[in-house]
């Protein structure tokens, strides 16, 4: 057991008393792992950590990790977690929320949580479904999907959550999936480091409401020739064997064979900071022809909202003072009430 002050922990040290109580098979189970391996890496004490989530079945997670944690009510996660990190821009704050949870009801406050860029880590579990209420469509199931409150079909247009975060003027988006956690965790450890708010989608799938729905760019047999793992610098090839890359087209992404017409000195190289380049790459989730992306799409520096309030603040002192509370209480317009 790491002593005060130390960040030696094993992944133990993060694993919690509580039982983990999501249905077997549940993507939720690799993704908790992968986490608490990630931060045994972050160099944080665990009482500097907290994690914040809103209602759904990703939101058990609070329970499951050995730090402190809020649990709080549907879709209001991000509000909570930005009173927490704003009061205290010393924690390192996690957000554990789904695509209910953040994108229906929460979606006000997590779409102000990002133009704000405030310093703390969104993680957005997304199976395309409402799984803790027993199967109803989600915003980001996909058009023309059997739920139970869909029997004949979704007709709503499904957000893309990254390109979603992108037009809120998000400064760290990235994607992964529940069946690769080395990603994960080295995505969890990029997300740290990032100043701002960091925004990570995960692909995980619910075995009982909708298995399978990821299964093509997330299954180890078949992503290869689906999905595009993304590194800055290098370009952007895929499938079996680097056969296929991704080229620009007349302003258009378009995917090639790699032989005699394109090589890899065609294909578009990945450059995270490049506003132009996310914008194209986030808006590709409209085309379920087109491969998905993992990794760290956008990641730019920016201004943060507690650094905005803290120089606000000593301002404001330098001209007023420490200011004293209960003078502030007791001035102005005051009356007493009588029985």
């Amino acid at each position: 057991m790491p002593k005060d002050n130390d960040t030696n922990y094993t992944k133990k040290d993060f694993v919690s008393d509580q039982e983990v109580k999501w249905c077997p098979g549940c993507g939720d189970y690799a993704i908790l792992s992968a986490i608490q391996t990630a931060m045994t890496k972050i160099g944080r004490k665990r009482e500097d950590i907290v994690f914040v989530s809103g209602i759904g079945c990703s939101s058990r997670f609070p329970y499951y990790m050995n730090t402190y944690g809020y649990h709080t009510i549907h879709g209001r996660a991000t509000a909570v977690a930005s009173g927490i990190k704003t009061a205290n821009p010393n924690l390192s704050v996690w957000v554990i929320t789904g695509d209910g949870d953040s994108l229906s009801i929460g979606g006000n406050h997590l779409i102000h949580t990002l133009r704000r860029n405030i310093d703390m880590n969104i993680i957005l579990f997304n199976n395309q479904v409402y799984g803790l209420t027993k199967g109803q469509y989600s915003p980001t199931s996909v058009q023309g999907q059997i739920t139970k409150s869909t029997p004949y079909g979704s007709l709503d247009r499904p957000f893309s959550p990254a390109k979603l975060a992108f037009g809120a003027s998000a400064t760290f988006i990235a994607r992964t999936t529940d069946t690769n956690a080395k990603q994960i965790e080295a995505i969890i450890l990029e997300a740290q480091e990032h100043r701002g708010t960091s925004f990570i989608e995960v692909y995980q799938n619910c075995v009982i409401f909708n298995d399978d729905c990821h299964s093509e760019y997330a299954n180890k047999k078949t992503r290869e020739d689906h999905s595009i793992i993304l590194e800055q610098g290098k370009p952007m090839t895929f499938g079996n064997e680097i056969k296929k890359g991704l080229i620009l087209d007349n302003l258009t992404l378009k995917v090639v064979k790699l032989g005699s017409s394109y090589n890899e000195e065609d294909c578009l190289v990945h450059d995270k900071t490049n506003e132009v380049l996310a914008s194209l790459l986030v808006a590709m989730d409209a085309n379920l022809s087109m491969p998905k992306l993992y990794g760290v799409i956008y990641a730019v520096k920016d201004v943060t909202y507690n650094d905005q309030v803290a120089d606000q603040i000593a301002e404001i002192k330098k001209v007023k003072g420490e200011g004293d509370f209960n003078k502030l209480l007791n001035s102005g317009e005051t009356w007493e009430v009588e029985e």
